[in-house]
């Protein structure tokens, strides 16, 4: 089956390799590369969330498997970025999550060894143009540059 499987993956079906997988997976309860190649699968497809879960059932099976808990750790990030970007584009990031989220990017930044999470996007060429003058241009400055760097950081709102 996991044969029959990898064969099908590696011609591109990947819906009917899953499929065999979980068959494999049913048939021989304690293995954990079935759950494995579905995990990478899901994962490879951008479908985090079923990466994750799948990701779960090969640590059920051996709660030490680098593979699995790599899936899990940057899925889940993949997946957080996301809402956390539709939630700074919603203007909704308030409250106890903003407060946990800040918290949450600082233990990152802390794990990682890095003063910035998610390394600023490089500035975009302008053009020679006379900028406004007074506080009515300074303030049209800062907020097309606060509009610039939510965009490209989901995580702005967290720094």
């Amino acid at each position: 089956m996991l044969s029959q499987a990898s064969a099908a993956s590696g011609s591109g079906q990947k819906e009917q390799a899953v499929t065999l997988w979980k068959k494999a997976a049913e048939a021989y309860p304690a293995d954990k590369s079935p759950w494995l190649s579905i995990a990478q699968t899901r994962y490879e497809a951008g479908q985090y969330g079923d990466a994750i879960v799948n990701a779960q059932e090969v640590l059920v099976r051996d709660p030490n498997d680098t593979l699995a808990n790599s899936i899990i750790a940057i899925s889940g990030l993949r997946l957080s970025t996301r809402s956390l970007a539709d939630l700074s584009r919603q203007n909704n990031l308030s409250g106890s999550i903003r407060t946990e989220s800040q918290d949450l990017a600082k233990l990152l930044r802390e794990s990682l060894g890095e003063t910035v999470l998610v390394p600023p996007a490089p500035a975009p060429v302008q053009q020679a143009a006379t900028p406004p003058r007074g506080k009515a241009g300074k303030k049209a400055q800062a907020k097309a540059k606060q509009e610039d760097d939510s965009s490209a950081n989901p995580f702005g709102a967290l720094k």
